[in-house]
């Protein structure tokens, strides 16, 4: 058999510069003939993108086996009543006279913690007062049913201020009985209050299928943790982990409770998402600690005012203030501007007063009353989370260091916990602090038909605020 055909050479010259589409190079021809200079490493361009350090620096984490976790912290040893009110004297500089306490938090079915024979002090609140305004009186009648109490002045002239329209402070400090007689009529109970929150469950996942997993990119990864490979799956796979990291964090700093009657509420009852809520450190503060709204505190008049408020609560010590970038810049200024204060004047004392050990951690501070330890939290910087922004935003907070004492439910004593930390579900066959696993049948997973594999997280979990009062919450008004 003879050829048939023979190829030819297809080539035609010719004398002017025309753009043919024999003689035209493509971009894909020009690709394919030339190597390009390529960057094999991934620019971190973000730096260290994860959020997740508030709860590691100033929490603990300790485990729980049921989904309501409960304690009781103490109520106050003294009682101040704020709205007291009385009828129109008969007679101007009368003895004696009789006092409604209508506080909200003493109601009239034996909530009074007023009993015959206490010594009392009032003070009108609603008109201008001096010394010669409060009245001291003693106690002679009690109807802790109606919340009424009868006293008699000790003045000569009787109570003072007799307007039937005045609302009065009242406080006890002490008693006084006659020689010879019965002892004091009645006790007072613990005034302690029960505090609880329910822990959420956080789930996320990751899936790559088996034939993208046999895939080499030309990109070289590096992960936050220092490991690096040209699989772009590990890349993904990691930054899941990490995103996952930081929602247990930030669920913790964010959650809030369901209301009854809400859509979450709603939902949760006829789908697999959402369940009641819980109560996040944000929340907790707002309800039961301190807000300052408005422009930052950049001023010590300003802090004056806030250890005066914390004066009024538990008084503690050493307190760390986890800040935005504008509002560390503010404190900077503030003292700057003082020549007593600064290095020189600051007090490191929960770092064993050792000053580098304080920088290197990233806290420096100030005492203004007591002592204060500030650090940027990158939570409140990140502009894809509070950082971003407009309105709702929360500049800090103020986080007493150490731990305090509350009556514990479990154990059923008292029990020294961290002013704030975090309780997972666990039992001895059940570990739900961080639980990952993976399924399908690819990557060393072999558990199901597949083609792929399905890296899962999981963690149960709540935050606990002890001591609400002792936090401060600065938002922006």
């Amino acid at each position: 058999m003879s050829v048939q055909a023979s190829p030819g050479f297809n080539l035609q010259p010719s004398a002017e510069q025309v753009a043919l589409s024999t003689n035209y190079i493509t971009n894909f021809d020009f690709l394919n003939q030339y190597l390009p200079d390529t960057y094999e490493k991934e620019f971190e361009r973000y730096g260290n993108r994860s959020v997740s350090s508030f709860l590691r620096m100033v929490g603990a984490e300790m485990p729980s086996n049921s989904d309501l976790i409960k304690w009781a912290e103490q109520g106050r040893l003294h009682t101040k009543y704020v709205n007291c009110t009385t009828t129109v004297l008969t007679s101007p500089g009368q003895g004696i006279a009789t006092f409604t306490i209508n506080d909200t938090l003493s109601p009239g079915t034996g909530g009074i913690a007023v009993r015959v024979g206490q010594t009392i002090m009032l003070s009108p609140k609603t008109i201008a007062g001096t010394v010669a305004t409060v009245n001291k009186a003693i106690v002679t009648s009690v109807n802790t049913a109606t919340g009424v109490i009868e006293v008699a002045f000790y003045e000569a002239n009787g109570m003072t201020n007799d307007n039937v329209g005045n609302i009065y402070e009242m406080f006890i400090y002490g008693s006084e009985f006659k020689k010879g007689t019965t002892g004091m009529v009645g006790s007072l109970e613990a005034d302690d209050e029960i505090f609880e929150n329910s822990p959420i469950i956080l789930k996320d996942k990751y899936a790559v299928s088996g034939s993208d997993m046999a895939q080499i990119g030309w990109i070289e990864v590096t992960t936050e943790n220092g490991a690096s490979g040209y699989y772009w799956y590990m890349k993904s796979e990691h930054e899941t982990r990490l995103r996952f990291d930081d929602y247990l964090e930030t669920a913790m700093i964010e959650a809030v409770p369901a209301a009854t009657g809400s859509g979450a509420a709603a939902v949760s009852s006829a789908s697999n998402v959402g369940n009641k809520g819980s109560e996040g450190v944000f929340y907790t503060v707002g309800n039961r600690g301190n807000v300052w709204a408005g422009a930052n505190p950049a001023a010590l008049s300003d802090w004056d005012t806030i250890v005066q408020r914390l004066d009024k609560q538990g008084s503690i010590e050493e307190n760390v203030l986890f800040l935005d970038r504008s509002f560390g810049f503010a404190i900077d200024d503030m003292l700057a501007g003082q020549n007593s204060y600064g290095t020189n004047g600051t007090s490191y004392g929960l770092f064993d007063n050792d000053k580098d050990m304080a920088l290197n951690l990233g806290f420096t501070g100030f005492r203004r009353g007591y002592d204060f330890y500030k650090s940027d939290w990158k939570y409140l910087n990140d502009p894809t989370m509070r950082g971003g922004l407009t309105n709702g935003k929360v500049n800090g907070m103020l986080v007493p260091a150490g731990s305090t004492t509350v009556y514990d439910q479990i154990l059923g004593k008292n029990a020294k916990r961290p002013f704030l930390h975090v309780r997972y579900r666990a039992s001895e066959t059940e570990d739900r602090r961080y639980k990952t696993w993976m399924t399908g049948s690819a990557g060393g997973a072999s558990n199901s038909d597949l083609d792929a594999m399905e890296v899962n997280f999981l963690s149960e979990r709540a935050v606990c605020t002890l001591g609400a009062n002792n936090f401060f919450l600065f938002k922006q008004a």
